[in-house]
């Protein structure tokens, strides 16, 4: 008996750590979305989620914008940039990882010990040598140097994790399929595909919020308001008058965090399932 008592003494302490530490975490989110129904003056000195004074201007005033763009068009932007890049993150490194994890070729592993180190140059290493050569090809001020290098599986963790997850699917299922008349590509189409979903889910949601928060490289390769995506969009807000209006400019970052937000909510069963497995268990 004394030990049931103490076994529900101890779920009890557990779970209410537990439910603390989230409200400590979800507070900060709970506060940015009240704090956009308040006023400049309520922000800066008071904690608390409820305002005294609702003010629902913040959403409209901030959506139109202060200069000649609305937000509509950022948000556009920001979709035509993230999205083709995405798409063409999946594929090509999905291709690259099932040639590293299921062919036999000469330097297979030097290659792919090439693809594990560039996983250590960090971004400011290449920004210059990007940048001059984005500039001899005219892309800057356009997004093709974050869709085009993506179309060639410059991602390295991304080859990484689909090598690993396509090594945890039997070969097995592959040479049952070539004894059939499949050929490789129809291997790849009706049988790795099929299998590695929660991989390629965890692959889109990791590269579309990457690319949703990107601002250093925006910054550097896009220089006209009219092509901002969101993360410049919100910086310029900040820089357009003496007195910032903080609850259209918290709105509107209320508001760019919904997409990824709403993605990872329909998705977390696959993208959970995709980080912690690795192919099937046997």
């Amino acid at each position: 008996m004394k030990r049931k008592n103490k076994a529900i003494v101890a779920s009890i302490v557990r779970y209410g750590l537990l439910c603390l530490l989230g409200v400590v975490m979800v507070y900060p989110l709970l506060w940015m979305i009240s704090a956009s129904f308040k006023t400049n003056t309520e922000i800066f000195s008071s904690l608390g989620l409820i305002p005294k004074e609702i003010l629902l201007d913040g959403y409209k005033k901030g959506w139109e914008g202060s200069g000649q763009y609305s937000f509509s068009l950022y948000f556009i932007n920001t979709f035509k940039m993230v999205l083709p890049t995405v798409l063409l993150t999946i594929i090509s490194s999905f291709l690259v990882a099932y040639g590293f994890a299921r062919f036999r070729f000469k330097f297979k592993g030097v290659l792919f010990s090439l693809v594990l180190a560039s996983l250590m140059l960090p971004n400011e290493v290449i920004i210059i040598p990007r940048y001059m050569l984005f500039n001899k090809l005219g892309w800057l001020n356009t997004y093709l140097p974050f869709i085009i290098p993506a179309a060639f599986a410059t991602y390295s963790f991304f080859i990484f994790m689909l090598v690993q997850y396509i090594r945890g699917i039997p070969r097995e299922l592959d040479e049952s399929a070539i004894m059939d008349g499949c050929s490789s590509f129809s291997v790849l189409t009706h049988i790795i595909v099929p299998l590695s979903i929660p991989s390629l889910i965890s692959v889109f949601i990791f590269q579309f919020v990457w690319r949703w928060n990107d601002f250093m490289n925006p910054l550097i390769f896009i220089s006209s308001v009219k092509r901002y995506p969101l993360s410049l969009a919100l910086r310029m807000a900040l820089d357009t008058s003496e007195t910032v209006a903080w609850n259209q400019t918290i709105a509107m970052s209320v508001l760019s965090i919904l997409p990824p937000v709403i993605l990872f909510f329909f998705t977390q069963k696959f993208f959970v399932e995709g980080v912690a497995t690795t192919g099937l268990k046997g």
